[in-house]
């Protein structure tokens, strides 16, 4: 892994371009707006899910998550941990954007890891990986994140080019949130847009206890 780790010294602590390494391949990529656009918003489900929903996380975002016995070495495009926050060392979930395809297989590169879920988005649709054993298989639903509609993701990830950044944090946030009104409060957690609500009936806003 000699290559890989003096190209991971030449790049510093920039987060681009993004660097994969198996078995004495590297793979470089610089993201564009677009890719990363679509990462912050299925990001920002994620963290909007977690504050609704009383989850702790630690957010990782493109940690360098390598093993130079495996010779092995990948970047998400996010990641997250949700247990062990001392010293984890590899995330729980990884975040992967599609946008065009490299050389590199990320999930066997992910898979000698040991990241128990991955998360593709391509096309507008995101697939669910969980690791089973040796291999990852596709899964109809998260269990890092029991309950959350990946659905919901894709749906913003489209959106969210066009839309400004705390337009599309509020939907998410409306589609994340438990039933009910907010606790202790009685207070409906209404989401319809603020233009559509006079001052004296809007609800004081909410994101989590």
């Amino acid at each position: 892994m000699g290559d890989y780790e003096r190209v991971l010294a030449m790049r510093g602590d920039h987060s681009a371009p993004r660097i994969t390494y198996l078995e004495g391949t590297l793979e470089i990529m610089s993201p564009s707006l677009p890719h990363d656009s679509i990462k912050s918003t299925i990001g920002r489900l994620v963290e909007v899910w977690c504050l609704e929903h009383d989850i702790e996380f630690l957010t990782a975002g493109s940690w360098t998550v390598k093993n130079k016995r495996k010779k092995r070495g990948v970047e998400p495009d996010e990641c997250y941990v949700f247990s062990g926050f001392t010293a984890p060392k590899r995330p729980d979930l990884a975040i992967e954007v599609v946008w065009t395809w490299g050389g590199i297989d990320k999930l066997d590169v992910y898979r000698k890891l040991g990241v128990p879920e991955v998360w593709y988005w391509e096309k507008s649709a995101i697939r669910i990986y969980r690791l089973r054993g040796e291999r990852y298989v596709t899964a109809r639903a998260s269990v890092a994140l029991q309950g959350i509609d990946v659905t919901q993701s894709s749906r913003a990830s489209s959106t969210g080019r066009r839309r400004a950044g705390r337009s599309a944090t509020i939907g998410l946030r409306c589609g994340a949130r438990p039933s009910g009104p907010r606790p202790g409060s009685g207070v409906s957690r209404d989401c319809s847009p603020s233009s559509e609500r006079s001052p004296a009936n809007r609800p004081e806003p909410w994101l989590g206890s």
